[in-house]
């Protein structure tokens, strides 16, 4: 078994290669955090972009439909009934007009949801706490070595220096 970076469990690993997994993690999570801003983002311009449908569609539907649907209804209602002729039409008109409306209220639910959708800010805030948290980070404490006996690193730097 073994560690993240490669090395053996159960060996120290030395100061660079703490350094090199340390910095292999930020970049990591940068990118994850820049992966998940996107991702938010394309979530609210996909909202954004179902409203706008629907608007439109809304105002298809009233505009194409009219003629042929007032004219079915106008004379449906007709047939059902013996009302005159105007209020019929005036009944198909009124028809429409509240399927626009119900259509135009589902898109306005979605205009809500993608003006809600605080995406970005989310990860900026992420990106903040997770800043806080690194700088406050402390390292481990070393275990004290005996008065007698010297760190190797320290031995290795005397040695090479005389």
């Amino acid at each position: 078994m073994s560690a993240p970076d490669g090395s053996p469990v159960g060996t120290e690993r030395s100061i660079g290669q703490l350094f090199a997994s340390a910095t292999e993690n930020m970049s990591a999570l940068v990118h994850d955090e820049i992966a998940l801003a996107k991702a938010q983002l394309k979530r609210d311009v996909q909202r954004g972009a179902t409203s706008g449908g629907l608007f439109t569609l809304a105002g298809l539907v009233l505009l194409f439909s009219l003629p042929m649907l007032s004219f079915a209804l106008a004379y449906g209602i007709r047939t059902w009934s013996d009302w005159n002729l105007a209020v019929c039409f005036l009944l198909s008109f009124a028809a429409n007009v509240l399927v626009a409306l119900v259509l135009a209220l589902i898109g306005t639910v979605f205009a809500k949801k993608a003006k809600k959708g605080r995406g970005p800010q989310k990860v900026a805030a992420s990106m903040k706490d997770t800043a806080v948290v690194l700088q406050k980070a402390k390292p481990h404490p070393r275990p004290e070595l005996p008065k007698d006996r010297v760190p190797e690193a320290i031995e290795a730097v005397t040695r090479s220096s005389s």
